[in-house]
């Protein structure tokens, strides 16, 4: 059975990645951060096994913030020369690495699963049938 893999990276290219397999999830988040990081409505993260993400091209710069919510530390990684976030780490889910969904190369072939922090949502946000909704994060890991 051949492995599933998909390519990404940044505006101007530097940056490359390759994910490998099933994400282990697909989520929208709406928190005042990912608002902030994505400068849209809302963050989309694809989440993988950190050994299931590989870094090519440039070394992406990393930007570690403390949440004003919970005090845990994000890990942003963005391009040094363009500024897109590709990729993030969390405290609370040791091993695992998000991928910001809009920078793969094709960004039609996962399907958002679930949204977050939706108490923060804009108020004209329309959900799919299909997606989980949480108010407000998921528990740790």
């Amino acid at each position: 059975m051949s492995e599933t893999r998909h390519e990404g990276g940044c505006l101007c290219g530097a940056v490359r990645y390759r994910t490998t397999d099933t994400p282990a999830r697909v989520l929208a988040c709406h928190c005042t951060t990912c608002k902030q990081r994505t400068g849209s409505a809302y963050g989309v993260g694809v989440y993988f096994p950190a050994q299931q993400v590989e870094f090519t091209g440039a070394t992406p710069q990393t930007y570690e913030f403390h949440s004003d919510t919970s005090g845990r530390w994000i890990r942003n990684e963005f391009c040094a020369q363009c500024g897109t976030t590709v990729s993030w780490t969390l405290e609370m889910r040791p091993g695992m690495r998000a991928i910001a969904g809009g920078s793969y190369d094709d960004p039609h072939w996962y399907t958002i699963q679930m949204h977050i922090w939706t108490r923060s949502a804009r108020a004209d946000m329309c959900y799919p049938d299909h997606a989980e909704l949480h108010e407000q994060a998921l528990p740790p890991a």
